[in-house]
Formats: structure tokens, C-alpha cells, sequence
């Protein structure tokens, strides 16, 4: 089973002509709202890969947390674990470019009372057969204390360093796998990495640790304490590129849980994390199982 321990938001999302710079204003032409939160993303990004799923979180007792919640529940997420807390919901105001480009600003609203007691109740029974998923948008505390855990329990981790901290540094080598872009990368390895393959290799060799990092249309290369693989990305013209990394690590999640080695999980999570560029908003533009075979 996947445990995905994390942030619960709903995506307020501006359609603009180009990224503004500080202190500029630019013209837009529509907004939206659907459901995200890298947690939440994440949870559906791997139910709908195939995997049995369950996200631990918290949503605020609204209608806003309730639209949160929505593909979630169509989607068959298990949602037992879900705090509805009198909180206003998290949110994540976005603005896309023309591009697909987009930046983001996290308002984490009930997600900052997740505690190390709900990492405790989520992880401790889990075991060597369990994958547990973590980003770092609910309080850092309770993540660390998620992937500890985990790791007492031989439990198979993932965690993605997005959005990337003061502590993700630290954090990052308590767990299995770690996921990040090339900027968090060379944020991780503490500056300008050089050879990129070669910084990667060296990471995990002295870690005893996977890093995968994810290239955007150049797919997505992982160094393992024994090899080096890479994964093409299809080539498509993004709509909106705001919830492929989630859903890169969704289906490298279900891959795993279901027995698939790390080069079959990463091309199949490659594959759909290209598709979900082709359609607006996270949750939205998550591709389905049999979307993504038809790449295979």
C-alpha cells in the first residue's frame, strides 16, 4: 500500500500573458480554481497509476476544503485519514504563462497543524512491503518524524524536495528515495554541481541512497549506489506544467508498490508526467493508467 503524507490545497489559477517580475503588473485572461496540494497531487497521481492508496493530511471544514477534496474522492483515494479542521483550507495561488511556465505561492492554512502524532499514527504500522511519500508543505517536524519512522520500519520513502527548505538538506538523507529538480538539486549538493550525472553518483554512493532528478523534456536520471539510468519524457507543447512533478512521483510510487523495478516505475512516471502538460491545473491533467500504456 502507498501512504502519502502531506498537503491538502485547492489551486486558485491565473491564466496570464507572461510571468510577472517584483513589483509589475501584467495582463491575464481567465482564472479558475481546482484541487492540488503537492500531497494531494501526489495521493492521485498514484491511485489512478493503479495503486492503493492513502493520504494523511489535513483540509479545512469548508466548502473550499470540500472542493479540495472532490478528485480525491471520485477517485477512489482513501481519505479515512483526512483531518477536517475549523481552519480556513490551504491554497496555492498560481499564475501560468503562455509558456506553461508558472510560479506559485503556498498559503498552507490546515496543513500547518499537521503534527509529528499524525506521522506517528500514519507510519508506525507500516512495514517493509508499504511505500510512504512525503513533500515538504505541511510542518517539517511531522515529515521528518515520517520518514524516521519509515526507516525504522525498512519502509520504502520517497521524498520530494519541492517545495525546498532550509532543512531539506538534512532531511533528505533519511530517505530512500529522493526526488528533486535540477535547481533543488544543486541546492541539496550545496552550489553549482559541474557534471551533472557525476555529482548525482557521487551523491548516492556516499549516501548509500537513490536521487532521481527531474529534467523537464529531458526526462528524468537516477543514480543508485550501483548505476546510472535515464528515462526520455515524450515530446509534447505544454499547456501547464504545474502538476507533472507530482505526477512523476505518483506513478514512480505506484511503480514501485507494485513490484516494477526503479527504470520500468521512472519511464512510466516520465511518460505520464508529459501528459499531465497537456491540460490545465494538477489534479485535473493527472493521466490515467491506460492514458499512460498507450506511450508504453
Amino acid at each position: 500500500m502507498i501512504t502519502v503524507f502531506g498537503s491538502i490545497n485547492l489551486d486558485l489559477i491565473g491564466k496570464v500573458s507572461r510571468i510577472p517580475q517584483p513589483g509589475e503588473t501584467v495582463p491575464g485572461d481567465s482564472f479558475s480554481t481546482a484541487p492540488g496540494g503537492k500531497g494531494a497531487n501526489q495521493a492521485l497521481a498514484a491511485k489512478l497509476a493503479g495503486g492503493v492508496v492513502k493520504l494523511v493530511g489535513a483540509a479545512g471544514k469548508d466548502v473550499m476544503g470540500e472542493q479540495a477534496l472532490a478528485l480525491l474522492k471520485s477517485g477512489g483515494v482513501d481519505l479515512g485519514a483526512v483531518r477536517r479542521l475549523e481552519l480556513p483550507q490551504g491554497v496555492a495561488m498560481i499564475m501560468v504563462d503562455a509558456d506553461g511556465e508558472n510560479i506559485i505561492g503556498i498559503l498552507p492554512g490546515a496543513n500547518a497543524a499537521m503534527t509529528v502524532d499524525d506521522a506517528d499514527a500514519a507510519v508506525s504500522h507500516l512495514t517493509e512491503n508499504d511505500v510512504l511519500v512525503v513533500q515538504q508543505e505541511i510542518p517539517q517536524a511531522a515529515t521528518m518524524r515520517a520518514l524516521g519512522l519509515a526507516r525504522l520500519n525498512a519502509t520504502t520513502s520517497i521524498l520530494n524536495t519541492a517545495p525546498f527548505l532550509d532543512t531539506t538538506a538534512a532531511v533528505a538523507g533519511t530517505a530512500s528515495i529522493v526526488v528533486a529538480n535540477e535547481t533543488e538539486f544543486a541546492l541539496l549538493a550545496g552550489g553549482e554541481v559541474g557534471d551533472l550525472q557525476t555529482a548525482m553518483t557521487l551523491w548516492a554512493q556516499s549516501r548509500r541512497q537513490t536521487i532521481i532528478v527531474t529534467l523537464g523534456p529531458d526526462g528524468a536520471i537516477a543514480a543508485t549506489p550501483e548505476t546510472l539510468l535515464h528515462v526520455p519524457a515524450l515530446q509534447v507543447e505544454p499547456v501547464d506544467t504545474v502538476g507533472a512533478g507530482d505526477t512523476f512521483v505518483g506513478y514512480l510510487a505506484a511503480g514501485l508498490d507494485a513490484g516494477l523495478d526503479l527504470e520500468e516505475s521512472m519511464r512510466r512516471a516520465a511518460i505520464a508526467a508529459s501528459l499531465a502538460c497537456l491540460k490545465p491545473g494538477a489534479q485535473p491533467a493527472v493521466p490515467t493508467a491506460d492514458e499512460v500504456a498507450k506511450y508504453l
